[in-house]
């Protein structure tokens, strides 16, 4: 198959990590990777395309642009769709839906504009198939026809991976508002962590949760791709070649390590979320690579005797109870319940909590490097603790920061007075 232009969709302040991460996969060149708002733009093969879906752990889908058009109306819509060869991406057998986004749209109705493309899609397979027409299927299509409208343009893409990649296909057990596989991949690639590098570092998620962050960072170590365990669209497609891809997959597999080369550790204070984590890795394959243990992170003591990289995104909010005993006696005094998950924005202080987590890590964790990711840009006020870098991220529609705190032994410095957040490090 001729050069595709392959659109990989992203969360926001993930482009640059995810823009290395195709280079890294494909090997393509730097003139072949554009990098933009919300995702990033490839010019790579069909291989390409089966490479992506398997290994990248930043993307949240691999698309195909078929079709690049102005449009005013729902007419030109229609137009465009029926424009495009879609007779070889796919045959009549196959269930289709349309997925619409838009951005400053003009339409009245995009369900409308959605319908406008399905008539395309059908009329152009009557008129190519002697009146055989694919049925629309919304709730399992074999094929997902992606559209999105901006102003004045519509771009159709033909998704090749089905369902979103960050459902890797291990993550059963999981707590109230987990953390996406893929956020946790995008904090790992943020903080440069390396476990195949000259001086690769030990890791630790003190409030692991059902171990998401863990699990990606074990895969990682242990080269096991992101995919391996899940099926994709482009199995269903007309360019696929299922030799082409069993040697695609035996390729990985001869890549995969039996260990990991550093340690990584968690524990987390509900030995309910453990029990899920340890579950969870089963399911990944890499039940004998993370040591899992409960514990408050306010008592527990380094794992190793190697300073490594702490890495997590505590509770906040509403399940600040669930950090440790100063959040629980904070949580009981303004009578918070656990309902809610790490997704709800910060709605109270917790600052005793984090004030003694950064004391404990101060006392017990020299040499430690702390990363957190947090809705509160507050947070290293309350931790009194300054952060040596601050990364943008956003969870789901949360704008979050990833700040990095260096460990020195000593004395928490004595909380200064509330002011204005502190703008983003260079």
């Amino acid at each position: 198959m001729n050069q595709l232009h392959l659109f990989l969709p992203c969360a926001a302040g993930v482009e640059g990590f995810l823009a290395d991460e195709v280079r890294a996969i494909t090997g393509v060149g730097n003139d072949d990777v554009l990098t933009g708002r919300g995702g990033v733009s490839v010019r790579g093969m069909w291989r390409d395309a089966m490479l992506l879906n398997l290994h990248s752990r930043l993307s949240q889908r691999v698309l195909v642009e078929l079709s690049y058009t102005e449009y005013r109306s729902e007419n030109d819509l229609y137009r465009a769709a029926s424009e495009v060869a879609w007779e070889i991406w796919f045959s009549p057998k196959e269930t289709f839906k349309i997925e619409v986004t838009a951005q400053h749209s003009p339409l009245t109705s995009l369900n409308f504009a959605a319908l406008r493309v399905k008539d395309a899609i059908a009329d152009r397979f009557r008129a190519k198939r002697n009146g055989v027409r694919p049925s629309v299927e919304t709730n399992h299509p074999d094929v997902r026809v992606h559209m999105h409208l901006t102003t004045d343009s519509c771009t159709l893409y033909i998704d090749t991976s089905g369902e979103a990649l960050f459902k890797r296909g291990w993550r059963e057990d999981k707590g109230d508002a987990p953390l996406k596989e893929t956020l946790a991949a995008a904090m790992i690639a943020a903080t440069g962590w390396n476990p195949h590098g000259p001086n690769p570092q030990p890791l630790y998620d003190p409030c692991c949760g059902s171990g998401t962050v863990l699990i990606e960072a074990a895969q990682i170590a242990r080269k096991i791709p992101a995919g391996i365990l899940r099926r994709f669209a482009f199995e269903k497609l007309v360019p696929f070649q299922r030799h082409v891809w069993e040697q695609i997959l035996d390729e990985a597999e001869a890549q995969i390590l039996d260990e990991s080369p550093v340690p990584i550790f968690g524990s987390d204070v509900s030995h309910r979320m453990v029990d899920f984590a340890q579950r969870n890795a089963e399911r990944a394959g890499v039940a004998e690579t993370i040591n899992l243990r409960g514990g408050d992170a306010l008592q527990r003591m380094p794992p190793c005797e190697q300073p490594g990289m702490m890495l997590l995104n505590p509770p906040y909010g509403e399940r600040i109870a669930a950090a440790g005993s100063a959040g629980r006696n904070a949580a009981e005094r303004m009578g918070v319940m656990e309902r809610a998950g790490r997704e709800t924005a910060q709605t109270e202080d917790g600052g005793e909590f984090f004030g003694q987590l950064a004391s404990h890590w101060k006392k017990n964790y020299s040499g430690w490097t702390g990363w957190m990711l947090t809705p509160d840009l507050k947070l290293p006020g309350k931790m009194r603790l300054k952060e040596s870098r601050r990364t943008p991220m956003w969870n789901g529609p949360i704008e979050c920061r990833l700040f990095c705190f260096e460990m020195i032994k000593g004395a928490v410095k004595p909380r200064k007075s509330e002011g204005s957040a502190e703008g983003e490090a260079a």
